[in-house]
């Protein structure tokens, strides 16, 4: 069974400890990441500046009542725009799973349904089949390249664009 629900200060513990154990796997699809990233205070201090910020919304993934990942809106924008950026990971013991696919459909509810929102993008390595395919199993559209996208594993990478927009929308 596959959930998300909203970060809560009680994940930073968890939270650091599932980063801990998949540094290696997530390292070549995230931004460079300060120590402290790995440590329960420095989660915690990302939980209470996410819960701070009216234009991210984060949730934990729970696979059978565990934390094996996250599924994110960010840079969540009102008024003519209505839109966000989807961003989602998922410890490597379970990737592979449709866990990343049922989150991300969970979280495509939330920002359609609960949130109102028009558009979601999303982006992904060249490379990284398996998320591009998370987004095709959940409607998105490709839309392009964005050359230098985002620093990612410690240079600037293109990425593959992806959108979603709420008129194509079917509730999970």
């Amino acid at each position: 069974m596959v959930q998300i629900r909203p970060l809560q200060v009680s994940d930073a513990e968890a939270l650091a400890a599932v980063h801990v154990a998949n540094r290696e796997f997530l390292a070549p699809f995230e931004p460079p990441r300060a120590e402290s990233f790995y440590t329960p205070a420095g989660q915690l201090t990302r939980i209470q500046d996410a819960t701070a910020d009216p234009r991210l919304h984060r949730c934990v993934i729970e696979a059978d009542g565990e934390l094996v990942g996250m599924v994110s809106l960010s840079v969540i924008e009102r008024g003519p725009a209505e839109s966000a950026h989807l961003g989602y990971w998922v410890a490597q013991a379970v990737n592979g799973r449709g866990i990343a696919s049922k989150a991300t459909a969970l979280m495509i509810d939330v920002a359609f349904g609960e949130f109102g929102l028009h558009r979601l993008q999303a982006g992904t390595l060249l490379d990284n089949l398996g998320s591009q395919k998370v987004l095709a199993r959940n409607g998105f559209e490709r839309i392009g390249v964005a050359p230098s996208y985002l620093r990612i594993d410690g240079r600037w990478q293109d990425h593959v664009l992806f959108q979603l927009i709420n008129d194509d929308w079917r509730p999970a």
